[in-house]
């Protein structure tokens, strides 16, 4: 009976232990045979001290994200910073949010009597000469450029909702939120690039913008699904992703166009016969 005993204490014992057992698979700890969540990636190390108006670039970043989330132009985003035409950034770099402060001009000093140089004479701008038969072609895109030719584009409707909330940028709508079911298809309001297909920007759920042109972007926030990823090249119309459920957890689309970096009424570029009623604020 005393043996018996020990040997049931035995078991118990390693049953105890058992409880906590653990062992490495490489990757991440795993516990009674359940994978524990992964660690969070630590934060890049920034390049340099981080001030009030920079952005630290974290892994996921993009120019064209980090101009839309502060209301800037890519391209002076890229400008600032020295960012070269491929807008190739990466994680621990600090990019400027505004312009850099002009360059002193150089001051001369002739006997005892101290002069600053004088600024520089605008130049008038160059004409453009009108495109011949003889007209040299333009110089090609470098390998694996996607040139997206978008003259004369016309916008369409990005789903087939109605406007619950309309263009309010002083009560922080910087664009129109469409209503209609969960699943239900986003389309593509005008031909374009997608430069960027994700979720990292706060307040927008699964997002997708995408560059039409030198100067205009548009923006689809809350999809359930997107169907397109970063470089896909777009038609108008072309379903690209589907309503997903809003901050509220009701079906909501929120779209957005932005020019120049800033965010302008959609209802301006939208077809006139299919135009909704804005919900009233």
């Amino acid at each position: 009976m005393l043996r018996s005993a020990m040997l049931s204490l035995g078991v118990l014992a390693l049953g105890g232990c058992a409880g906590l057992a653990s062992w490495e698979t490489g990757e991440r700890t795993v516990y009674n045979g359940k994978k524990a969540a992964p660690a969070a990636e630590a934060p890049a190390r920034p390049e340099r001290p981080v001030g009030a108006d920079d952005h630290l670039v974290q892994r996921g970043d993009t120019v064209y994200a980090i101009a839309f989330r502060n209301n800037l132009d890519f391209r002076e985003l890229a400008r600032w910073n020295g960012i070269g035409s491929d807008y190739l950034i990466r994680p621990g770099q600090v990019l400027r949010l505004k312009p850099p402060p002009p360059a002193p001009r150089p001051r001369f000093t002739e006997g005892d009597v101290e002069t600053t140089a004088a600024p520089e004479a605008d130049v008038a701008p160059v004409k453009s000469e009108p495109i011949t038969a003889d007209t040299p072609p333009p110089p090609l895109e470098p390998p694996g450029a996607v040139v997206v030719d978008t003259a004369g584009f016309q916008w369409t409707w990005p789903t087939n909702g109605t406007v619950a909330r309309g263009y309010e940028p002083a009560q922080g709508n910087k664009g129109l939120d469409f209503t209609g079911s969960v699943g239900q298809p986003v389309f593509a309001a005008a031909p374009g690039r997608v430069v960027y297909s994700g979720n990292a920007l706060k307040g927008y759920g699964e997002l997708i913008i995408i560059k039409h042109d030198e100067v205009h972007l548009s923006a689809y926030g809350y999809n359930r699904q997107r169907h397109v990823k970063e470089g896909d090249v777009v038609t108008t119309g072309q379903p690209i992703g589907e309503m997903g459920l809003g901050p509220e957890n009701k079906p909501l689309l929120h779209f957005e166009i932005r020019e120049r970096g800033k965010p302008v009424n959609p209802v301006g570029f939208l077809p006139a016969k299919s135009k909704p009623a804005a919900k009233p604020g």
